[in-house]
């Protein structure tokens, strides 16, 4: 846990922590450019927990010298657009400061990264619309399948907000007030980005929008009320919590929830169906800033389509062999691999039951590669990782899978969410690998261990980075492979082969949409026939990327970076390569930019040699 004394008293902390509103210019001064760095680090660390008190909670920081935090929830108004970068955003010319050629090895890459990250925010700022969603992500829409206090709030409080005392059950019903407000804020954004900046979602991400946000209304007190009953009720808190709560959600938030349906069928007419932000005002350079943000390089659109083009040819050479041995011979890779995924031999029954045994074989996978995870790292997380269904009320327009970090403390567990809204996008098949990106070796080891590290500041431990992040995910379904882990079910390396298809189809897709006027439909067609996903499949993954300009490009984009470096290394050490020397490098130092990791990997390899 941070130690909040250490993080006041640094001189140049409680310098910069004096300010209203913004960061001071200069660093403090007194001491050398890394106590400077470190202190403005602990300062900026201080104003992300207040920016996102979600965040706080998400960490296991909203108690003590924190605790009014656990009462309120991200704020969505205008001038808060920005989201944890806003702080980031604002010390730009502290952290220019900084003599930054005084630093070197981790304190250099640390400074490197949160530079990055600083330069990027201010980018994100000179756009007058959109904002940064609670993913830490541009996105140019308030309000969609994707992003909105409607869609991550019910969840949040379910599966974060602890009630323990009457003043965490106080605290549940001051988050239900701010959830009201920051719904109403949200409706006021998106009413300006449309009229001033004609910014709408698509026609058919407005759709989804309205299915859900209906869905919420018509189950709030399922969705809001009920968690803080059941909570209070585990932990003996005893109190009027249903009555109050149930005042609240059908009073404040219900209206509130109100004005937002009001809002998407009002402009509802008004949306076209030009999928792509390209196509909007600004559009352009607005892609351009997203490719670089999500990529961490400095591809152009075209650079990043024909990588992607190229990749999707290397990858089903690869699965046509294996389709071939099990007498799948017509048609191509991506029709074949749709044949394969219509088995029924290979798909759970679309029931509860059939959902339950999914969710039992996933657990089973996991605790498999648990045991083979001390042959390549040195070390391990303490955090355990749980399996979890996404919940229904939001799996329409969820992805189809994703990582929740644990607490900083490891008192709450990772999670490793599925979305089962129809098990037939899941063969059995396709299943192990997600399995390794999102839980082990995948993201809930790459986060766990950053969160535990012991010499990382709290800031490079809540920056995410999409290349590195989603680029290690893919990074270690190869590294499951390696290990051996489809020896016992050959049919899993389809599922590896279309997992790193599909990765590379996204590059495609994503840059076509958005920079060369690709169609809805056109990427969904293109998505089922080169990958094989199943149509429902490929409609949820292509309206994902229509919302994320850039985000699906850092997949494969990351892990080509990741294995690259891997590869040089081992050639250059020979022998002396050591694989968990080689993940510590990658991984000790937190989250940061493909370029700056590409250093640290250098550096490890000249000290090894």
């Amino acid at each position: 846990m941070l130690n909040r004394r250490h993080l006041l008293m640094g001189a140049a902390g409680a310098g910069l922590l004096a300010g209203c509103g913004t960061l001071g210019g200069t660093p403090m001064p007194g001491g050398g450019a890394r106590d400077q760095a470190r202190g403005l680090y602990d300062a900026l660390s201080e104003r992300v927990l207040e920016a996102s008190p979600m965040g706080a909670t998400s960490l296991g920081m909203d108690s003590g010298a924190h605790a009014e935090l656990k009462s309120r929830l991200d704020s969505r108004t205008y001038a808060d657009r920005l989201n944890v970068l806003k702080p980031l955003a604002e010390g730009r010319t502290a952290l220019g400061q900084i003599d930054a050629g005084a630093l070197a090895g981790r304190d250099r890459s640390d400074f490197d990264a949160v530079t990055w990250m600083a330069g990027m925010a201010g980018e994100i700022a000179a756009f007058p619309f959109g904002g940064v969603d609670s993913y830490m992500y541009p996105c140019p829409y308030v309000i969609s399948q994707l992003t909105g206090l409607y869609q991550s709030v019910p969840d949040f409080l379910d599966s974060q907000h602890s009630v323990q005392t009457a003043a965490d059950a106080e605290a549940y019903l001051a988050r239900l007030e701010s959830f009201a407000e920051g719904l109403d804020h949200e409706a006021e954004r998106a009413r300006s980005d449309a009229s001033d900046h004609r910014i709408l979602p698509p026609d058919f991400i407005m759709d989804k929008a309205l299915s859900q946000v209906r869905a919420l209304r018509g189950n709030l007190e399922a969705m809001l009320v009920q968690p803080l009953v059941r909570k209070a009720d585990e932990a003996g808190v005893a109190g009027a919590w249903g009555a109050r709560a149930t005042a609240i959600v059908n009073g404040a938030v219900a209206m509130s929830l109100d004005r937002q349906l009001d809002f998407l069928t009002r402009h509802r007419p008004q949306a076209v169906h030009d999928a792509g932000i390209g196509a909007r005002r600004e559009g352009e350079r607005y892609y351009d800033m997203c490719l670089r943000f999500q990529t961490s390089t400095g591809l152009s659109p075209q650079e990043a389509h024909q990588i992607g083009l190229d990749q999707v040819g290397q990858i089903q050479a690869l699965a046509d062999p294996l389709l071939r041995a099990r007498g799948y011979t017509q048609g191509s890779v991506g029709a074949r691999l749709t044949a394969f995924g219509q088995d029924p031999a290979w798909l759970y029954p679309n029931t509860d039951d059939g959902r339950a045994e999914l969710l039992a074989d996933l657990n089973r996978q996991v605790e498999a590669v648990t045991a083979r995870m001390p042959e390549v790292f040195a070390r391990m997380p303490r955090a355990r990782v749980e399996v979890r269904r996404v919940p229904p009320a939001i799996e329409l327009g969820a992805p189809r899978g994703y990582a929740q970090s644990g607490s900083l403390d490891g008192s709450r567990p990772g999670a490793y969410y599925i979305n089962l809204h129809d098990t037939a996008i899941w063969p059995k098949w396709t299943l192990p690998t997600l399995t390794y990106h999102e839980s082990l070796p995948g993201h809930h080891l790459q986060g766990s261990l950053a969160l535990e590290a012991t010499d990382t500041p709290l800031l490079l431990k809540v920056m995410g980075f999409n290349a590195y992040g989603e680029g290690w995910g893919l990074y270690a379904e190869q590294l499951a492979a390696e290990l051996g882990m489809y020896d016992a079910f050959p049919e899993g390396m389809l599922g590896f082969h279309q997992s790193f298809l599909y990765r590379a189809a996204r590059i495609v897709i994503d840059t076509g949409i958005h920079a060369q006027g690709w169609s809805r439909e056109q990427a969904i067609a293109y998505m089922i026939d080169t990958v094989g996903l199943a149509p429902g499949a490929a409609e949820s993954e292509c309206e994902r990327y229509c919302v994320w300009p850039g985000q699906a490009c850092g997949y494969k984009i990351g892990h080509t970076e990741i294995d690259r470096m891997r590869t040089e290394a081992r050639t250059r050490l020979g022998d002396r390569f050591d694989i968990k020397g080689f993940h510590a490098a990658v991984l000790d130092g937190g989250a940061m930019p493909l370029d700056v990791l590409g250093r640290v990997v250098d550096q490890w390899v000249a000290g090894q040699a």
